[in-house]
């Protein structure tokens, strides 16, 4: 088989050159570019059309997730993989809310970055969702963490949380569940006042904090 195509998108060279140490050993992975900022990122994807860019978080001009969300729109067939050194899973989730295929810690060991890749350019559903929660634990939780448990939910609300830990949208929901879309903004009016939640952001956390997770 043909090899990934990778583009790798960091504004440190070092970073650039320790990512692409780590690609060069398997030939499954080609790095066929560099992008130093988050425009330049998307500006290479419409000339070199890479299979995945690895994406670094905070980037000049336009930061990682800026540069995601542009990328997805204009060529959602190219899987983006945010890097970044931050366990705050508020970025994991605006990551996925971007469009994000995937979010690796940089300190991660490097067969870990590599089975995780190869799970999710081959497609490999089982092993990408076993690697995924293996990265969710190293994400930090508060220490002291008074969530409500989500037995307070109605099943049509804990649906509708789990879709917004997927990263969906109101309309997106509406249309999955045939509802409108304003029973869907009512429904999450409701889910945020039982569960003593601020905004969506929070909401999605707590959606990975409890496994409320939409299955493959």
């Amino acid at each position: 088989m043909n090899a990934y195509r990778v583009l790798i998108a960091d504004d440190h060279p070092m970073a650039r050159m320790a990512i692409r140490s780590l690609l060069d050993p398997d030939p499954s992975f080609e790095v066929i570019g560099e992008a130093e900022n988050g425009e330049e990122a998307f500006l290479l994807c419409g000339q070199l059309q890479p299979d995945l860019v690895l994406m670094d978080i905070n980037m000049p001009k336009w930061s990682g997730l800026e540069a995601t969300r542009e990328v997805k729109k204009a060529y959602p067939h190219i899987k983006v993989v945010i890097l970044s050194v931050s366990d705050d899973v508020a970025d994991l989730i605006t990551a996925i809310q971007f469009g994000a295929q995937g979010y690796l810690l940089k300190n991660l060991e490097p067969d870990d970055w590599i089975n995780y890749l190869h799970a999710l350019l081959g497609e490999d559903s089982e092993l990408t969702r076993e690697m995924a929660t293996r990265l969710m634990y190293r994400f930090r939780q508060e220490e002291h963490v008074d969530d409500l448990v989500p037995d307070v939910l109605t099943p049509r609300e804990r649906e509708i949380v789990m879709y917004v830990g997927a990263g969906k949208t109101n309309r997106e929901i509406s249309e999955a569940l045939i509802i409108a879309e304003n029973t869907v903004k009512n429904h999450l009016k409701n889910i945020l006042e039982k569960l003593q939640l601020a905004n969506r952001v929070q909401l999605a956390a707590y959606a990975v904090r409890h496994h409320l997770i939409m299955k493959k």
